[in-house]
């Protein structure tokens, strides 16, 4: 998909950073410790656009999401929306500009209250920001969410177990809706679907991202999942983002050894093609992020190491010979399976 770039980006990140304090103690609890959940992250996002955030469980993503939203609060750095620094604010300020900024979260079997209908979960918006809808059309608007996202008006007393996965989803991105915001935060919003029905929300997010000019941060571990909704991806590891590019650079001409090696674990439903694959097996676990590694923190797993990247942190920036920034001090385009499977 094609977005509608503007010069100026709706939400800019600069080097995001939330620590979670590591204590000992019971009575008198000490810190010792700090897990670096996300450790000094940039990005922008335009209007219309949709930036995926890929990587394995627990590098930092999903922590990411929750502070865009300022669900936590980050430890340093900055969060521009529309130029201003939302990371700084609270009180009414901040509530005005949380309109703007919604989120569609995991898992559609514990993130819809179950004592609430469906009416009452979509509408509840609407009682937090009471301007953006009068008591008396609230109703009116609920429905026509629901009808929106492909759901039938007149269940609107419903409760969620009385819907399938799918349908609770779209519960969910109808509640995103409702404040009419420009940003919606997708945290893994089709993981826990099955496959079938991963396809039809994803289309359902394409389609609304058209009528209502969205822009999104989708964030998933499936890299089949990002490619088919992202405009650009950016891949994390152990809480920094190692390499970012548009689609085409990510999964055609990728070049860090992380990114290579995610995609050689992509399945490839051809059998004629599997042979194509230069399957890549990484070697050890993912280092805890309370205590990472020095230097570049993919080195205990990468097949390039040397001596350098023990005791120098490689940037995120355009190397020699490739078309887009990259955090490896030996980064290389590496067609990790064939155009074939790539297209």
């Amino acid at each position: 998909m094609e977005a509608s770039r503007s010069d100026e980006p709706v939400l800019e990140v600069r080097g995001l950073v939330k620590h979670f304090p590591l204590t000992k103690g019971i009575v008198f609890k000490r810190q010792v410790g700090a897990v670096r959940a996300v450790d000094g992250i940039d990005f922008k996002l335009y209007k219309g656009e949709t930036l995926g955030i890929v990587g394995e469980s627990g590098c930092g993503k999903s922590t990411t999401g929750r502070l865009l939203m300022r669900l936590d609060d980050p430890t340093e750095g900055q969060i521009f929306f529309h130029g201003e620094d939302i990371a700084k604010l609270s009180g009414k300020a901040f509530k005005a500009v949380r309109r703007n900024i919604q989120i569609v979260l995991q898992d559609p079997y514990s993130s819809l209250n179950p004592r609430m209908t469906v009416g009452d979960i979509v509408g509840e918006p609407f009682q937090i920001h009471k301007e953006v809808a009068p008591k008396g059309s609230r109703l009116k608007q609920v429905q026509e969410l629901l009808e929106v996202v492909g759901l039938n008006p007149e269940h609107i007393n419903r409760y969620p177990h009385q819907f399938s996965g799918g349908q609770r989803q779209r519960i969910g991105i109808a509640r995103g809706l409702a404040l009419r915001p420009e940003i919606i935060v997708c945290d893994e919003p089709v993981s826990a679907l099955d496959v079938s029905v991963q396809a039809q929300v994803i289309n359902l997010f394409e389609k609304l991202q058209n009528e209502f000019g969205l822009a999104y941060i989708f964030i998933a571990h499936d890299l089949s999942v990002v490619r088919h909704i992202s405009d650009r991806v950016s891949v994390m590891y152990l809480g920094k983002i190692v390499e970012t590019g548009d689609e085409a650079q990510i999964y055609e001409r990728p070049s860090h050894p992380y990114t290579q090696a995610l995609l050689s674990a992509v399945p490839v439903p051809d059998p004629t093609l599997r042979g194509h694959r230069d399957q890549i097996m990484l070697q050890g676990d993912v280092p805890s992020p309370a205590n990472p590694p020095s230097g570049c923190r993919f080195r205990t797993r990468c097949w390039k190491v040397q001596d350098i990247c023990a005791v120098e942190e490689p940037e995120l920036i355009v190397r020699k010979g490739l078309d887009h920034p990259s955090a490896c001090h030996f980064a290389e385009i590496r067609s990790v399976i064939d155009t074939q499977v790539a297209t």
